[in-house]
């Protein structure tokens, strides 16, 4: 009978720390959805207690999930480069050109910051006065450059005699690490280089539109943003046919 008890008891306990753990969930989530919001209106400049005040609650209540206001940004930018990363691993098609993917995943991000903006700014934006990024962001922040890394070493780039620029030597180094960190496979370092050239160029064209500085020059930003990342798989050497 005691056995019973105890199983019972240690049942009961179980499902109340599983529905303790759900209702954190659910609450951390609903933080988040709501500091989301604030973003489009006061950017990074976030406020537990303006937070805590939408959401009906005191502010004392919110710190017992997030400690700080950095913790509360750092749980945003994780999330925001998560879903970013995801954009880019569902676009990419391995069955496709070489070119062809990395267009597909170009599109697909501009596409994400274009439905997410105020959660782009925050990651590619101004850097948040007085906040650093902890460990925590590094992986979630890998996960694009890892698709297009993908892309690199499955096709490595076409070398033209003439093509490449001469690397300064103090930047060998720094460009052989990224390759190593985004799995490039056996890449070149002047292949790497001119890689990572437009993999910046997809970000400051996508900055570029989505911070207005397109208004009153080209409308057709879409055929737009496609030309000029066609550009760049050439200055890649990616294969097209």
């Amino acid at each position: 009978m005691l056995s019973i008890v105890c199983n019972n008891l240690a049942m009961a306990s179980g499902k109340a720390t599983t529905v303790r753990a759900r209702v954190r969930e659910e609450m951390t989530n609903e933080i988040k959805i709501v500091a989301r919001q604030h973003l489009g209106v006061e950017g990074a400049n976030l406020s537990l207690r303006a937070v805590a005040r939408e959401m009906g609650m005191a502010s004392s209540a919110l710190y017992r999930y997030f400690a700080s206001r950095d913790d509360l940004l750092t749980a945003l930018i994780v999330d925001a480069y998560n879903s970013f990363g995801e954009a880019a691993e569902n676009a990419d098609d391995e069955n496709v050109q070489p070119a062809q993917r990395w267009i597909a995943v170009a599109k697909a991000l501009r596409q994400w910051a274009l439905n997410h903006p105020h959660e782009y700014a925050l990651i590619f934006g101004s850097p948040v006065p007085g906040y650093k990024a902890p460990q925590d962001t590094i992986g979630p922040a890998t996960r694009t450059v890892k698709v297009l890394g993908r892309i690199l070493a499955a096709n490595p780039p076409i070398s033209r005699p003439g093509d490449e620029i001469e690397l300064p030597p103090t930047l060998e180094q720094p460009i052989s690490n990224i390759a190593e960190m985004i799995q490039a496979g056996a890449l070149s370092t002047p292949a790497m280089a001119r890689a990572l050239a437009a993999w910046m160029h997809i970000l400051g064209s996508i900055s570029f539109e989505l911070f207005g500085q397109l208004n009153n020059t080209i409308e057709r930003r879409e055929e737009w943003f496609e030309y000029q990342t066609r550009v760049m798989t050439q200055l890649i050497g990616l294969k097209s046919e």
